[in-house]
């Protein structure tokens, strides 16, 4: 499913990344559980810089924002989605990106509100999100600090 590449970056520093595609046919509720199995199961793999894990508080968070970003996938585009994960000394990228070409939008906070919270909450964990025109679709790119 997925691939980890040691890769360097265009400032010269040594990255991490691993990818996963889903096609449309596996859209659905397992391929949300799968994407957030996929980005724990990296973050165990990834050597940090003092040699301790990742402390399980961020790879529950990291968890979180893939599952809002995928399901936020599953449910308004069309076909199929890719998950990156781009790991950096001391924070990770984590991009989605799907075949519907209009960008999400966070919602004002409204605690009456039922649902459609997920952008919001990627939004008030992450350190950035942003969203990238691609060729068909967008990527939702979000960086969450691993500190």
């Amino acid at each position: 499913m997925g691939e980890v590449i040691i890769r360097t970056s265009a400032a010269h520093r040594s990255s991490l990344s691993a990818s996963v595609s889903y096609e449309a046919v596996d859209m659905g509720a397992r391929t949300i559980a799968s994407a957030r199995d996929f980005a724990a199961d990296f973050l165990t793999a990834v050597p940090t810089a003092g040699g301790d894990p990742v402390p399980q508080e961020r790879v529950d968070l990291v968890r979180l924002v893939v599952s809002e970003l995928v399901t936020n996938a599953v449910r308004h585009a069309p076909g199929p989605c890719r998950v990156l994960l781009e790991w950096f000394e001391d924070a990770l990228d984590i991009s989605v990106a799907d075949r519907l070409e209009t960008a999400p939008v966070a919602r004002p906070p409204d605690p009456l509100r039922i649902g459609q919270h997920g952008l919001e909450i990627v939004v008030a964990v992450c350190e950035s999100v942003t969203v990238e025109p691609q060729l068909s679709g967008k990527r939702v790119r979000a960086r969450l600090s691993l500190a």
